[in-house]
């Protein structure tokens, strides 16, 4: 498997000199030859494709010296992220998909990340102990928090609003899987409580970003009330971005624990299909979605299942979860009203909770679904996805749902 391992640099001033030139590169590269794409494109010519981009930029540096000081392999995946945003533009519109993918853009100099990948080649990039290697920088001390296991594939080096400089190391490494289980569960994700799972669990929400709204908006006002262009504005804005880092480390803390506990304690977890992106929409609901992550949770759960041989099964976003009793199979049309948190099945008199009663029905649609898919070609699921990799079917009957 392929993995990242997420690190702190502590780079001497000389080399945050030099990091700070590569991103300022990368970026130069990325909207010359934007702009030169555009450019043809709007007379109807040809456009550029990535290997005559590169024989381009060969030429480039001979005209601008100060191209040669940096990686070289910075300024060659810059062109690479370009050739990618250019072939996911055209994909999605002669598909006419409505994911979004918008015409490559300009990269701005002031903006929250900034970053540059360079690649391993003749062991040019190297760790050992607390120190890392990359090419033009040198040995880099960094904040050792795990051990960087595997073979070294490439970096990517980010500058944070916050000011901090982190490595992201992806590294091609086995890992250990978690023991086989019999359990299965289903989960319920809500507000109120984070989830609620088909066992009668309830997991709180945390709800990180409204804890701290407070210290948020302290930090907003303080940089408000600065001078444009002054010393005082810059230490403000590194304030107001280390506030909004935290919040965003709590929650993945928060999210990681739960999601390798989840994994690790259960075989098949079923989960229903959320459209995030339409329920933020409603603006009354739209910051404690946001605040819940749930999209980056599911995220978590997808390749955590991958690494230990687990299977993540997803429901249809429109199967009727909260409104079928878990016992009958009765369908209560009053259970849409989202105040309605308790009710009683008209037709078998089951006293149902909401959250629990949608856990378990999504826990009974997702294991008929993974039956159903066994013995079929392509092992789909109910949105169209590959539910799993490989030895689907035994997987299935290892599991004891065939």
């Amino acid at each position: 498997m392929q993995k990242a391992f997420k690190i702190t640099l502590i780079p001497t001033q000389n080399q945050q000199v030099l990091i700070n030139k590569t991103i300022g590169c990368a970026r130069f590269v990325y909207n010359r030859f934007l702009a030169l794409k555009k450019e043809l494109y709007s007379t109807l010519e040809e456009t550029l494709n990535y290997n005559a981009c590169s024989q381009q930029l060969t030429l480039l540096k001979k005209e601008i010296a100060w191209l040669k000081e940096v990686d070289k392999f910075a300024l060659q995946n810059s062109l690479k992220n370009l050739e990618t945003a250019y072939k996911n533009f055209f994909h999605d519109f002669q598909k006419a998909s409505c994911k979004g993918v918008g015409f490559p853009k300009f990269k701005k100099k002031h903006v929250s990340k900034q970053s540059y990948k360079t690649n391993l080649t003749n062991n040019n990039i190297q760790v050992i102990d607390n120190r890392l290697k990359l090419p033009k920088l040198g040995w880099i001390k960094f904040h050792k928090s795990q051990n960087i296991t595997g073979k070294l594939v490439n970096v990517t080096v980010t500058r944070t609003s916050s000011g901090k400089y982190i490595a992201s190391i992806l590294c091609e490494t086995e890992i250990e899987k978690h023991s086989q289980v019999a359990q299965n569960i289903g989960l319920d994700l809500g507000i109120k409580s984070y989830l609620v799972t088909s066992n009668g669990e309830v997991v709180d929400n945390p709800k990180y970003y409204r804890t701290q709204k407070r210290k948020l908006c302290k930090a907003h006002r303080k940089l408000s009330r600065t001078v444009k262009g002054s010393s005082n504005r810059v230490k403000a804005k590194i304030k107001l971005a280390r506030t909004y880092k935290r919040i965003t480390n709590l929650r993945d803390d928060f999210l990681h624990k739960l999601s390798a506990r989840l994994i690790k304690q259960n075989s098949i977890i079923c989960i229903e299909d959320l459209r995030v992106t339409n329920m933020i929409k409603n603006h009354k609901l739209a910051l404690s979605i946001s605040d819940a992550s749930w999209s980056k949770f599911v995220t978590m759960l997808e390749y955590k299942a991958l690494w230990h041989d687990r299977i993540l099964q997803k429901v249809g976003t429109f199967y009727p979860s909260s409104q079928t009793c878990n016992c009958c199979g009765f369908i209560n049309p009053l259970v849409k009203d989202l105040k309605l948190r308790e009710w009683s099945c008209p037709n078998c008199h089951n006293y149902n909770s909401r959250d629990e009663n949608a856990a378990s029905n999504i826990l009974s649609e997702g294991l008929r679904i993974l039956t159903a898919a066994v013995g079929a070609p392509d092992a789909l699921n109910a949105c169209g996805e590959l539910v799993r990799p490989g030895s689907f079917q035994a997987e299935i009957v290892e599991a004891g749902i065939a």
